[in-house]
């Protein structure tokens, strides 16, 4: 066999060791998702004015601080982060291990968790903000009723304005960044410093261009199945499918249309 099918059928390993362990990661990460959203849904909640139900996300539990309780959040988030986002990060980082292989191929595959790792940190760093922003509200939620009520239509014009974003040029100009990000080429260095940076790169450029559909998870509860599942599909085909702006306009109608529904019914019941 030549050097030319040595490196193919190399290269052919490599990626279905990638994608094999890619797959096992996501569905032990959406299976423990699961058994987390089980969980909360078994806690219950706190029922307030206006007909909503307040999570038991967003304090502590009998015995638990509040350093405990934003520990434990911010694990489910990581964990939930995981099976949400990689799906439309497992290319991304197959390129990145291409990149590296050429270089530092006895390396390759720990400087692609590493920069794996450096992606998720910075959903990490949303969590807890994500946390002590939600702890905050749900206590203002609980001391004012009259707040309280309009919750479920402030929620609504979230989701709205959710969808309005992807009708923008901001939205187009973030998502076509993300293609820019995955070109042919990469890093200049590859190293464990380099390989965290630009999985911290990927994962800010990867916030700002669905963050507004996450703001509308939140909306809508963060721990909610059917509502965690359409926003990872949306983000999955917005990123990979071919006609992605086209895809991104269509999520932002149906969205917007999800918002204005939440929006009448709380100010009609």
């Amino acid at each position: 066999m030549n050097d030319v099918g040595k490196t193919a059928r190399c290269g052919d390993a490599s990626r279905a060791i990638f994608f094999g362990v890619s797959s096992l990661l996501f569905v032990a990460s959406a299976a423990a998702t699961l058994l987390l959203c089980s969980s909360m849904e078994a806690m219950g909640g706190t029922p307030m004015p206006g007909g909503w139900t307040m999570s038991a996300l967003w304090a502590p539990v009998c015995g638990q601080t509040w350093l405990d309780a934003a520990v434990s959040f911010a694990g489910m988030w990581n964990i939930m982060m995981i099976a949400m986002m990689l799906p439309s990060l497992a290319p991304a980082l197959w390129r990145y291990q291409e990149w590296v292989s050429g270089a530092r191929a006895a390396r390759a595959g720990a400087l692609t968790a590493l920069a794996g790792a450096g992606y998720f940190i910075v959903w990490l760093i949303v969590g807890l903000l994500v946390f002590a922003a939600g702890a905050q509200l749900a206590a203002i939620a609980s001391e004012a009723p009259a707040l309280a009520h309009t919750a479920p239509a402030v929620a609504g014009m979230v989701v709205v304005t959710a969808g309005a974003l992807q009708l923008t040029a901001w939205k187009a100009r973030w998502l076509a960044g993300c293609a820019a990000m995955s070109s042919c080429c990469g890093p200049a260095r590859f190293d464990v410093q380099a390989a965290l940076r630009y999985g911290m790169r990927l994962g800010r450029h990867c916030l700002c261009c669905c963050g507004n559909l996450m703001a509308a998870l939140l909306a809508a509860g963060v721990m909610d199945r059917p509502a965690m599942a359409l926003v990872a599909a949306a983000i999955t085909a917005e990123r990979l499918l071919p006609a992605g702006g086209r895809v991104a306009r269509g999520i932002g109608i149906v969205t917007a249309a999800v918002g204005l529904v939440l929006v009448v019914r709380a100010v009609t019941e």
